[in-house]
C-alpha cells in the first residue's frame, strides 16, 4: 500500500525542481498521487477496510490543500502539474 523508496525516489526526481527538492508542492502532490493511487487499488478487493478509508480521505484532501495553495501562487505550475498527473482539474 505504501510507495517504495526506490519509486519515491522516482518520482521525486521526475517532478523536483531544482536538484535534491522533495518539499516543493509539485513533488509532494505526486507523492500524494501515487499513495492514493495504490489505496484505490487496495480497496478494489478490501472493500469493507474503513479504516484506510479514512487515510484515503485524509490524503485526498491533503492534496486538495496542496494543490489550492500552488493554484493561489503559481497558476502556470499548477496546470502543468495537474496536466502531467493526469488530474482532471
Amino acid at each position: 500500500m505504501s510507495v517504495t523508496a526506490e519509486r519515491k525516489q522516482e518520482i521525486i526526481k521526475d517532478n523536483a525542481r531544482a536538484g535534491q527538492d522533495t518539499g516543493s508542492p509539485e513533488v509532494q502532490v505526486a507523492i500524494l498521487t501515487e499513495r492514493i493511487s495504490n489505496l484505490t487499488e487496495h480497496f478494489k478487493t478490501h472493500a469493507k477496510d474503513n479504516h484506510s478509508r479514512r487515510g484515503l480521505l485524509m490524503l485526498v484532501n491533503k492534496r486538495r490543500s496542496l494543490l489550492d495553495y500552488l493554484r493561489k501562487k503559481d497558476e502556470q505550475r499548477y496546470q502543468d502539474l495537474i496536466a502531467k498527473l493526469g488530474l482532471r482539474k
